[in-house]
């Protein structure tokens, strides 16, 4: 097995992610099928990481099991602490909110919800004070105080990503998965995608783990991690 080489972690606190022996199998039809097989990695505090990988390669397998979306056939995942594969689903979603947030390549948006209204649904979801207030001051940093009351489909793509960004940091997550954040955006808008998403991200000192087949992006990171069939190659 290839284990990308960790970096010494601070005493007082845990990984960012720790990911061992970690498979992912489905049975089809036609047999078993290995999506994912023995990935092992750690990722400390303040990373950030790229997962790169052509189609298939299993990048996207590999971020649910790490944001414990999914559950693995075999090995673990321990996210700042908690035993994600050893939790249950209400265990694995209260680790969610309370650590991590997502921006995804389809933006994940509500329709029925203006744009202020979805920055503020994660904070209201864990019982927060002055949603309101924490979902304004975040869209104004992202560019987007005179849009507040407009909804996703009054919005560009850019400005829907950039909503996407503010309600991913508005819960200053410990952690943040970005999936192909630029997917959908032509080249200029996803350019000042990536710009703002790393001022936020450094800004926040979050951990950032990057899923992306853009090797340009990707090369943004202090650290990359390849994908080949299932399994981590060499960078």
């Amino acid at each position: 097995m290839l284990h990308a080489t960790p970096s010494p972690a601070p005493r007082d606190r845990p990984h960012a992610l720790e990911v061992s022996g970690l498979g992912k199998r489905v049975t089809l039809p036609t047999g078993e099928l290995t999506i994912l097989d023995d990935i092992g990695f750690v990722i400390e505090p303040g990373d950030a990481v790229a997962i790169v990988g052509a189609s298939g390669s299993g990048k996207s397998t590999l971020l649910a099991l790490m944001a414990g979306l999914d559950t693995p056939t075999s090995g673990r995942v321990v996210l700042d602490g908690a035993p994600m594969s050893s939790l249950d689903e209400d265990g694995r979603a209260r680790v969610r909110g309370e650590k991590v947030g997502f921006v995804f390549q389809s933006f994940q948006l509500l329709p029925s919800l203006t744009a202020l209204e979805n920055v503020m649904l994660p904070l209201e979801l864990r019982g927060d004070a002055d949603v309101q207030a924490l979902a304004r001051a975040i869209l104004n940093q992202v560019g987007l105080g005179e849009r507040l009351s407009h909804y996703p489909r009054q919005l560009s793509g850019g400005e829907q990503q950039r909503v996407a960004l503010a309600r991913a940091f508005v819960t200053r997550p410990s952690l943040l998965f970005a999936d192909e954040p630029t997917g959908n955006l032509d080249t200029r808008t996803g350019q000042s995608i990536i710009e703002l998403l790393f001022d936020l991200n450094a800004a926040a000192g979050t951990t950032l783990v990057l899923v992306t087949h853009d090797e340009h992006l990707a090369s943004r990171c202090g650290r990359l991690l390849r994908l080949d069939g299932g399994r981590l190659v060499p960078a």
